[in-house]
């Protein structure tokens, strides 16, 4: 009963429009092709489908090219180790691995093929290094092999484990190169770029996506009281969404599109701290990546080095609750909640101070409040006042809390024994889009085309995390030849 009351509240004081009041006055272009999303994939592909002739415009939310994921993680160039045999992330991982060593080399990206040791540091977790072993064998990983103690120790001095896994394969490179050279690449080959332009949805016609457009600053000042109206209605031939951690939300936001085969979509928060030891940067206590055997939800606090010789250590695991959808179109995230929201619709101090006292209680129950407003008020096919709500609540933070390095020592100390107290400082933050939640199995990238959701033009590419830079030119690829044969 208080459900229902709620949302006839909702209702009555925000009169939602009907779904086709929001976009139909909006007027219409048509396009050939449109990549939504400018990170590294998106950039890959829009490379991949330009080289093939075809007239490319690539959209993105955000000021600029790859301001979300691509430009928070590791920067490594995986060898296609930790893969099941014959999924989608160890084949575009191993071939997509080779394109990029060849790339970087040709167009003069800085990158340098280091190597890699995975570490047991303990003979419970040999088991799990021999699979590793074993899997990557099986995804046509060349030159693995397996060291006792004393081997990795003669390479890596300050190292300490039980037996290590070598990869001379892995490496490292500057993404924001390797993106700088796909947007020249694509630009010369005709494709265009609009930043600061949000998808917000979309719609079918006939058996073509046409896209719902307006600019990032419309809906970053929208009140949500008023219909948010599309500035444009783009009617491309060919659709790619990869926005990456707004994807899922973004495909279930194309009415008409058959919701049940998209994914749910999770997010897991990954901080960095740098050791920051004057002599560090000269000289680093390791030369090659050192990594643990994998944890839940990724590959362990592992060590990685940039091409100026500074060391990172990350990224650790922390599962965020929920991200609502116009914090995913707009790459914004805060652990805030809308007191002053509440407060304004309900003129209720009392309400407010309930809120206050009780915030954590109430939290467990956000995700459930969305989804109740949502099956019940959302049109398929805009922002609305759900979003709004969402928006005010939650927006990305990409910040580093100090207090995290607490959880960083012991884990590190595992496998660098000699790390001095007081030698971590915060560094970056980035939110990998998975498609598992806390305590179920990893996924496989996830990319669908019309023989999945039956809409011709329209490929949607889910889950697309780690080793999503190394598979980056390899899903290019693949999603050319789904949309354009061969």
């Amino acid at each position: 009963m208080l459900k229902q009351d709620f949302v006839r509240v909702i209702k009555r004081r925000f009169h939602l429009p009907k779904p086709s009041e929001t976009w139909r006055n909006a007027p219409k272009e048509k396009a050939e092709c449109v990549v939504i999303g400018a990170g590294i994939v998106g950039l890959a592909v829009a490379r991949e489908l330009s080289l093939k002739g075809k007239e490319v415009l690539v959209l993105d939310s955000a000021p600029t090219f790859g301001t979300a994921t691509s430009s928070r993680n590791s920067e490594v160039i995986h060898a296609g180790i930790y893969y099941p045999s014959n999924s989608l992330k160890a084949r575009f991982c191993v071939r997509g691995r080779k394109l990029l060593y060849h790339y970087c080399s040709q167009r003069g990206i800085p990158h340098n093929q280091i190597g890699k040791l995975i570490v047991a540091t303990g003979t419970s977790e040999i088991p799990k290094l021999n699979q590793l072993f074993n899997h990557g064998i099986q995804n046509g990983v060349e030159n693995l092999r397996m060291l006792d103690a004393s081997e990795a120790i003669k390479m890596e001095p300050e190292l300490h484990c039980v037996k290590a896994l070598l990869s001379p394969a892995s490496g490292i490179l500057d993404s924001h190169s390797l993106m700088l050279s796909l947007v020249g690449e694509a630009e010369t080959n005709g494709a265009t770029f609009s930043y600061n332009t949000a998808v917000i949805g979309g719609h079918l016609e006939g058996n073509q996506m046409v896209l719902h457009v307006c600019e990032t600053k419309t809906l970053t000042n929208w009140d949500g009281n008023t219909p948010l109206q599309p500035d444009l209605l783009l009617m491309p031939k060919i659709v790619v969404n990869s926005s990456g951690l707004s994807a899922p939300t973004l495909a279930k936001r194309f009415h008409g599109l058959n919701t049940a085969i998209i994914p749910p979509a999770y997010y897991a928060r990954g901080s960095y701290f740098v050791l920051s030891n004057a002599n560090s940067t000269r000289h680093p206590p390791f030369k090659h990546l050192i990594y643990p055997v994998p944890e839940e939800g990724g590959l362990g606090v592992h060590v990685t080095l940039d091409l100026d010789g500074q060391l990172k250590f990350g990224p650790d695991v922390e599962w965020i609750p929920y991200v609502p959808d116009t914090t995913n179109f707009l790459n914004k995230y805060s652990f805030l909640f809308p007191f002053q929201f509440f407060l304004c619709w309900f003129g209720c101090n009392t309400l407010c101070f309930f809120l206050l006292r009780f915030h954590v209680l109430i939290a467990h129950h956000l995700e459930e409040l969305y989804w109740v407003l949502a099956s019940e008020m959302v049109s398929k096919n805009s922002i609305d006042l759900v979003a709004w709500l969402w928006f005010h609540a939650l927006r990305f933070d990409y910040s580093v809390s100090a207090d995290r390095v607490a959880r960083f020592y012991p884990e590190i100390r595992k496998y660098y024994p000699n790390l001095k107290d007081g030698s971590l400082i915060p560094g970056y933050a980035g939110i990998r889009p998975k498609l598992h939640g806390p305590g179920q199995s990893a996924c496989d990238f996830v990319i669908q085309g019309e023989d999945i959701h039956g809409v011709g033009g329209l490929v949607n590419l889910f889950g697309i995390e780690s080793p999503g830079l190394t598979s980056s030119m390899a899903i290019a690829e693949y999603v050319a030849a789904l949309l354009l044969g061969g």
